[in-house]
């Protein structure tokens, strides 16, 4: 019974949040890094799976990120994750971008739907200040959006929070 943490990132960012996360999170395997993995069949032996993902190319109808994660959506849509449980967090610029908020979020949320996993991780929108995002399902996000450029002094509240949550939601890790 594990649950993996897995990231990828192009400035850093990413990686920091999700080694924080970790922290909050020590039922949960090290955080690694998407682009040391050769393949992703390790997540077919993980009960959940976390992943975190930045919004890169803004305003992108596909790979959003800029990273690792948009050469493995196409395998994770393949895959068949049916008894996993998928968390997403996201980091994004909520005044510089914002109408791209945590884009690649929902991106890499459609895959792993695709991919048969059940998502959770949900946050609702109402505490974030944001003109548009692909990341919004209803009246939640797809994930945990974060913003470290403009909003960085609420990170650590939202990632316990979030933490928290997902130790309900997927059992192995409280």
């Amino acid at each position: 019974m594990t649950v993996g943490i897995y990231f990828a990132t192009t400035t850093g960012k990413t990686e920091d949040v999700a080694e924080r996360l970790h922290g909050y999170l020590n039922k949960a395997n090290p955080p690694k890094d998407l682009a040391d993995l050769s393949d992703l069949s390790e997540f077919l032996s993980l009960d959940g799976i976390i992943c975190g993902i930045p919004t890169w190319n803004t305003g992108a109808d596909c790979e959003r990120s800029g990273t690792a994660w948009d050469d493995m959506l196409e395998e994770i849509g393949s895959m068949n994750l049916s008894e996993k449980k998928v968390a997403i967090f996201g980091l994004g610029d909520s005044s510089t971008y914002t109408e791209n908020f945590c884009d690649a979020m929902e991106e890499l949320h459609s895959f792993f739907q695709k991919s048969g996993a059940k998502m959770v991780g949900y946050v609702r929108k109402d505490s974030y200040t944001y003109e548009e995002s692909k990341s919004v399902i209803g009246d939640c996000f797809c994930g945990l959006p974060l913003d470290e450029d403009s909003e960085s002094d609420l990170t650590s509240d939202r990632l316990q929070n979030w933490a928290e949550e997902l130790k309900h939601e997927i059992p192995e890790l409280a």
